[in-house]
């Protein structure tokens, strides 16, 4: 008898969507006008392309060990739509530092090169429970982005679509790489570390590329925009303030991602 793996709602299913997005307004401040804001998006950004390879890698060296139909099903999809995140984003991040200057292989080679010491130094079960993580990380943007309409209020509409359909497949497929980690006898100490580890070095790398982007506009040292950006952040809207219960609940000792069933945003979404 197949043993039942996939954890998720018995009726979901998802597949990935073949968009196409305007990426002219990456050459100003397109985040509502803000250098602080523009640039901690543009930021999140480049770490994609890179950040995706490994979670479809770290999903596919356990595939052999999935024989749950529903869950091989999903990790296609889940496959298909990071693919496609990783082209959409490549193009993103190369118009961006083409129309802004941004030195695109200074920001990317200290990923690279952690990626290189990760893949060396983890185990292939302790890498898959880093997408784990990521993808829990992911999810609870992604929930806030389209919970909460005023993380892009201001934003140039055209740029501003194309976070809203990551997050909707984020969404989708946030407890693909959780129940294989946890189909494969995966720890919920390893999740815990990941977790803590993969959270630290995602925002440091979000604020060094951030600072580079500063620096080179010329605004690095702008109390303004660093005020700006505070607001932003913690205060309105809010956008990591209000992750962080969320971020928590991941510690818990029986969660799931789909504790939160939250499809009735990917619909709504579908429906504007």
């Amino acid at each position: 008898m197949t043993a039942i793996q996939s954890k998720s709602p018995n009726d979901h299913k998802f597949k990935p969507r073949k968009p196409s997005f305007n990426f002219a307004g990456l050459s100003g401040e397109w985040q509502g006008g803000s250098a602080f804001a523009t640039a901690f998006e543009n930021s999140f950004s480049m770490l994609f392309p890179q950040g995706e390879k490994v979670f479809i890698n770290s999903v596919k060296a356990f595939e052999d060990k999935i024989d749950d139909p529903k869950l091989l099903d999903e990790i296609k999809a889940f496959y298909a739509q990071e693919a496609i995140h990783t082209q959409q984003h490549i193009k993103y991040n190369k118009l961006v530092c083409k129309l802004r200057g941004y030195d695109l292989e200074k920001i990317e080679e200290p990923l690279r090169k952690r990626i290189c010491w990760a893949q060396s130094a983890l185990s292939a079960s302790r890498i898959l429970a880093g997408t784990a993580a990521s993808e829990h990380l992911t999810a609870i943007l992604a929930d806030d982005m389209l919970r909460h309409k005023d993380h892009f209020v201001d934003a140039d509409p055209d740029i501003a679509k194309l976070w809203y359909w990551h997050a909707i497949e984020e969404t989708e497929h946030k407890a693909v790489a959780f129940d294989v980690h946890l189909a494969i006898g995966g720890t919920i100490k390893e999740r815990r570390q990941a977790l803590l580890f993969n959270t630290f070095h995602i925002f440091k790398d979000v604020f060094r590329i951030l600072c580079l982007m500063l620096k080179h506009d010329g605004k690095l040292w702008s109390i303004r925009e660093w005020w700006s950006g505070f607001i932003f952040l913690f205060i309105k809207p809010g956008v990591l303030r209000r992750t962080i219960i969320p971020w928590l609940r991941f510690f818990k000792k029986d969660f799931h991602p789909w504790d939160k069933d939250n499809r009735h945003l990917i619909t709504e979404w579908e429906n504007s």
